[in-house]
C-alpha cells in the first residue's frame, strides 16, 4: 500500500511539473507571438503609413498622384539618386501636369516630371527603360503643346521611337508622333503616323489631321476622302465646322468660289464668329469685283480676330 501510495505521488508531482511547464511555455509563446504582431503592425503602419517605397507604390495602385508626388519628393530629399522614386516622381508629376488648369503650374509640373524621368533612365534596369522612354515623350509633347515654339517636338518624336523600338505599345503612340511630326512641318512623316493610329481608332480628329496633312502638301484629292468620311458619320460639331473650313479652303484655291461659299456660309450658320470663313467670304467677293462687300468682311474678321495675318494683310492692299 505504501509503495503504491509513493507511485501515486510520484506520478502526480510529474503531472503537476508538466503542467507548471505547459503552462509557462503557452504564456512565453502568447507573449512572443503577441510582441511580433505589435512589432509587424507597427512596421508596417511606418511602412504603409510614411514616405516608404511600399507605401509609394500603394498610393500609385490608387492612383493618388498628388501622394505619390508627395513622398517620391521626401525619399528624393534624402535619396536624390533612387531611381524607384525618380520614376514615380517623374510619373505623378507628369499627371499633375495635365490636370491643373494654371498653366505656370502646369509648366513647372511637366519641367519636374521630364528632370526625374531623364535621372532615372540613367539608372533604370532594362524592363522599365521602354516605359520611362514612353512617359519622358509624352512629357515632352504636352511641354511642346503648352509652349508658345514648338521647340519640343523633335525631343517627343526621339522618345516616343526609343520607347516604340524598345518594345512598349501604347495605343496614342503613333497619333502623339503624328502630331509632332506636324509640328515639325514633317507632313509625310506625320501623315504615316496619323494612318497607323487609325488602325487603333478610326476617330474623327484623326481624319481632319490627316486632311490637313494631305492639304498641306497640295494632295487635296486625298484630303477630300478623309473629309468624306468625316462628314458620313462625325457627330462633333467641332470637328464638323473645321472640316468644312477646310473643304472651304480647297475650293477656294482651285477657284470653286460657289462652293467655297457654300461651305462658308455653312459654318457661319453655326458660328458667326468664324473669323476665317468671313475672311474667305471676303475673298470670294474679291474675286467677283467686289471690293466694297470684300472689305467689309474682312473688318468682321478683324473685329474678331484683330492679328487675322491674312485679313490685315488683304486690307492693306486696298488701302
Amino acid at each position: 500500500m505504501k509503495l503504491k501510495a509513493l507511485q501515486s505521488r510520484e506520478i502526480f508531482k510529474k503531472k503537476n511539473h508538466f503542467f507548471k511547464k505547459l503552462v509557462v511555455s503557452t504564456f512565453i509563446l502568447i507573449a512572443v507571438s503577441s510582441g511580433a504582431f505589435f512589432a509587424w503592425r507597427a512596421i508596417d503602419s511606418n511602412l504603409n503609413n510614411g514616405n516608404s517605397i511600399i507605401n509609394l507604390k500603394s498610393k500609385w495602385k490608387k492612383y493618388d498622384y498628388q501622394q505619390v508626388y508627395d513622398i517620391s519628393s521626401a525619399i528624393l530629399y534624402k535619396s536624390p539618386f533612387n531611381i524607384t522614386a525618380r520614376t514615380y516622381n517623374g510619373y505623378a508629376a507628369f499627371f499633375l501636369a495635365v490636370s491643373n488648369s494654371d498653366v505656370v503650374q502646369s509648366l513647372a509640373f511637366i519641367d519636374e516630371s521630364i528632370n526625374s524621368l531623364r535621372i532615372a533612365l540613367q539608372g533604370a534596369k532594362f524592363g522599365s527603360v521602354s516605359q520611362i522612354e514612353y512617359m519622358l515623350g509624352k512629357a515632352y509633347f504636352y511641354k511642346n503643346l503648352q509652349s508658345s515654339y514648338y521647340y519640343y517636338a523633335d525631343l517627343a518624336v526621339h522618345y516616343l521611337l526609343k520607347s516604340k523600338k524598345d518594345g512598349y505599345k501604347a495605343d496614342d503612340i503613333p497619333e502623339l508622333l503624328g502630331l509632332s511630326y506636324a509640328s515639325l512641318g514633317m507632313t509625310m512623316e506625320s501623315i504615316s503616323a496619323f494612318t497607323e493610329a487609325l488602325l487603333v481608332s478610326d476617330d474623327d480628329m484623326l481624319l481632319l489631321s490627316i486632311a490637313e496633312q494631305y492639304h498641306n502638301v497640295g494632295q487635296d484629292n486625298a484630303a477630300e476622302q478623309y473629309l468624306f468620311r468625316i462628314s458620313q458619320n462625325c457627330k462633333d460639331e467641332q470637328i464638323i465646322l473645321k472640316s468644312h473650313l477646310l473643304m472651304g479652303n480647297i475650293y477656294l484655291e482651285r477657284d470653286q468660289f460657289d462652293e467655297a461659299e457654300k461651305e462658308f456660309n455653312f459654318i457661319l450658320e453655326k458660328n458667326e464668329n468664324s473669323a476665317d470663313s468671313l475672311y474667305g467670304l471676303g475673298v470670294i467677293y474679291e474675286s467677283r469685283g467686289d471690293v466694297i462687300k470684300a472689305r467689309s468682311e474682312w473688318r468682321k474678321a478683324l473685329r474678331i480676330q484683330n492679328n487675322h495675318p491674312l485679313a490685315l494683310k488683304k486690307m492693306a492692299d486696298y488701302k
